[in-house]
């Protein structure tokens, strides 16, 4: 399996693969040159060296690389917290949020939806125990 833990800039890149499916170097630079102002050799090395971690693959349209993701947004974020969770939480979902809940400010609109996120999960684990007990 590919590596998905990726670096800032990587994440840049590859949100601009996501958003537009496939893209070249000149398409990369443009789409991070207010964040990022790299040279399309800088963007080109990098693209190169995820292709090798394989997170792109990339095909030849005449003399242009046209690179596009093989890995999704969603399976990054959860290799990703998943990791960070293990190394600095034990692996503990609770301590992860409440670290998150202590750190920044939260309004009462993002409580709510952290509730409604939290019912929603019960429910599940409850309907899945139900089936479980069913068996």
């Amino acid at each position: 399996m590919a590596s998905t833990h990726l670096g800032k800039l990587q994440l840049a890149i590859m949100r601009v693969l996501w958003a537009h499916g496939e893209a070249t170097v000149t398409d990369v630079q443009r789409a991070l040159e207010a964040s990022h102002a790299l040279a399309p050799t800088t963007i080109a090395t990098m693209l190169k060296k995820m292709e090798a971690k394989g997170v792109l693959e990339h095909r030849i349209d005449g003399r242009r690389f046209i690179y596009r993701p093989l890995v999704t947004e969603q399976g990054v974020t959860r290799t990703m917290v998943a990791d960070l969770a293990d190394r600095l939480f034990d692996g503990s979902p609770s301590a992860l949020v409440s670290h998150l809940l202590d750190a920044h400010e939260v309004d009462a609109d993002e409580l709510e939806a952290l509730r409604r996120i939290v019912d929603a999960a019960a429910n599940a684990a409850a309907s899945a125990a139900d089936k479980e007990r069913g068996r």
